[in-house]
């Protein structure tokens, strides 16, 4: 089955799906050995990876189709990734569609933002007219050569016109075609209740830890009625704080000692990467040579 159809059924079927957001590659392999059955990745942690920068707009569509096609690479999960605002109007959007798919993603989104855009949780936002992002997610449909590629319609109007237009967006939106919908940052969990209620799509949940949403479990967000919900950068925030306690202690006592025990061994880390498997086919080839 192929991953943008696996994705499309997980989406759609009766429990909600997990999606761990994935830092780097290294991290896409652990999702995927811990028994996740897809990963997603953001404009957050591909910026904060890829620039050591905030999430407001930096990061071209090319630095982000490369990133998506190098975790793409390292895993056999679907990968739902970061359109971002579509990196312009509805020849880029188009165009970033054709790149998200030649990468080997499974879906992505785009979103309803004014370009520079900025993280969904931060102040100050502004969305372009819902007309204009209509045209948007017409382009992204029609660039995408898989019916079952996965096309998410992201608004964030909710903090700047209130949850009256993000539903009305949310649902013109699905109107048009889009796959699925999230509302960005809804505050309460009444709001989630109603635009779950009221919106009559598929729909996201975004657990961003520290950000404006309730931090909610699977499965009450299940309950609630969403379809998928993402931690898109729970593990950028684990090896930030892992690396800042890490570097304090070199700094301080000139040994990595007392971290010992919060570090995978070097053998395990070997496993980890696939070493032991790489070995094995480099040993198929040799022994092929002299028989």
């Amino acid at each position: 089955m192929r991953k943008t159809t696996r994705l499309k059924k997980l989406i759609l079927a009766s429990e909600i799906l997990i999606m761990p957001g994935a830092h780097d590659s290294l991290v896409a392999r652990i999702i995927e050995q811990a028994g996740f059955q897809a990963v997603t990745l953001g404009g957050y942690p591909a910026t904060a990876n890829l620039l050591g920068k905030p999430d407001v707009s930096l990061l071209t569509m090319t630095e982000m189709v490369e990133y998506t096609r190098r975790i793409c690479g390292a895993v056999d999960l679907p990968v739902f990734t970061d359109g971002d605002t579509g990196y312009g109007n509805v020849t880029n959007v188009y165009r970033t569609v054709k790149e998200m798919e030649r990468a080997g993603a499974a879906g992505m989104f785009i979103e309803d933002q004014v370009f520079p855009k900025r993280c969904g949780h931060m102040e100050g936002k502004q969305v372009i007219p819902a007309e204009e992002m209509v045209a948007k997610i017409r382009a992204a449909l029609d660039a995408r050569i898989d019916p079952d590629f996965v096309i998410m319609a992201r608004t964030d109007a909710l903090a700047v016109h209130g949850i009256e237009e993000a539903i009305s967006r949310g649902n013109l939106y699905r109107e048009t075609g889009a796959d699925l919908i999230f509302v960005e940052a809804p505050q309460t969990i009444e709001d989630m209740k109603r635009i779950n209620r009221e919106i009559n799509a598929p729909t996201l949940a975004n657990n961003v830890e520290g950000g404006k949403s309730p931090l909610l479990t699977a499965k009450k967000l299940e309950s609630i009625g969403y379809n998928v919900v993402v931690f898109p950068i729970a593990s950028t925030y684990c090896i930030a704080k892992a690396v800042v306690d890490l570097m304090r202690e070199l700094k301080e006592k000139g040994t990595t000692e007392s971290f010992l025990d919060r570090m995978i061994p070097f053998a395990s880390f070997n496993d980890l990467v696939g070493l032991p498997a790489i070995r094995k086919k480099e040993e198929s080839y040799l022994k092929g040579l002299f028989q």
